[in-house]
């Protein structure tokens, strides 16, 4: 079985190390999930059903070893002097990168299972079906997670930014369909600056 399936994991290595460098964004990392997530699936493939989905597979395993990871690495920063040297003179374009790291912290306070299923409909662009699949749930739910995850991004980012959604009512009241919903203008923007804080 091993060795059916050697070839058709080598098609996905591409796949894997994008979703491994979503998740970790550090390249010496990225290079060892993938490499364990093809080791553990060559040693398991005995576990692996002809017929279903050998990306969903890789996915799951790519996710469980990196969660492994995280939970055994100590969480301490390592600060030098010329890591410090190397962080004060900042060029142009401040505001983007800023925006970017924003927007990569939004992502840290959502909960792990709305992080997850943002990340493989959003980013990864798996469908609701092959979401549901890899985080072993209805569609619905991954529907709703998605859901909550954007609109607590938006909160938080809102916040961050001081800016406001606006809704563009048509002259007979109505909303068209493409007219997003108004958010919740009730403390959300405070919850997720507590939650931050």
């Amino acid at each position: 079985m091993a060795g059916i399936l050697d070839n058709q994991i080598t098609c996905y290595l591409p796949y894997l190390r994008t979703h491994a460098h979503r998740l970790a964004r550090d390249r010496a990392i990225v290079d060892d999930l993938v490499q364990d997530t093809a080791e553990r699936a060559l040693r398991y493939a005995d576990q692996f059903q002809p017929g279903t989905n050998l990306k969903a597979w890789l996915t799951t395993i790519l996710r469980n070893v990196y969660f492994n990871q995280l939970r055994r690495t100590p969480r301490v920063a390592e600060v030098s002097a010329e890591s410090i040297a190397d962080t004060v003179g900042v060029g142009g374009e401040q505001e983007g990168h800023l925006r970017i790291d924003e927007c990569r912290r939004a992502l840290d306070v959502l909960p792990p299972t709305q992080r997850d299923a943002l990340l493989m409909v959003g980013a990864n662009g798996l469908s609701y079906e092959q979401a549901a699949q890899i985080a072993d749930c209805a569609a619905g739910t991954i529907k709703s997670r998605v859901n909550r995850a954007r609109m607590k991004l938006q909160s938080y980012l809102d916040a961050r930014f001081g800016t406001k959604r606006r809704d563009t009512a048509q002259p007979g009241g109505g909303r068209t369909s493409e007219t997003p919903s108004p958010m919740p203008q009730v403390n959300a923007a405070r919850a997720a600056e507590k939650r931050i804080a």
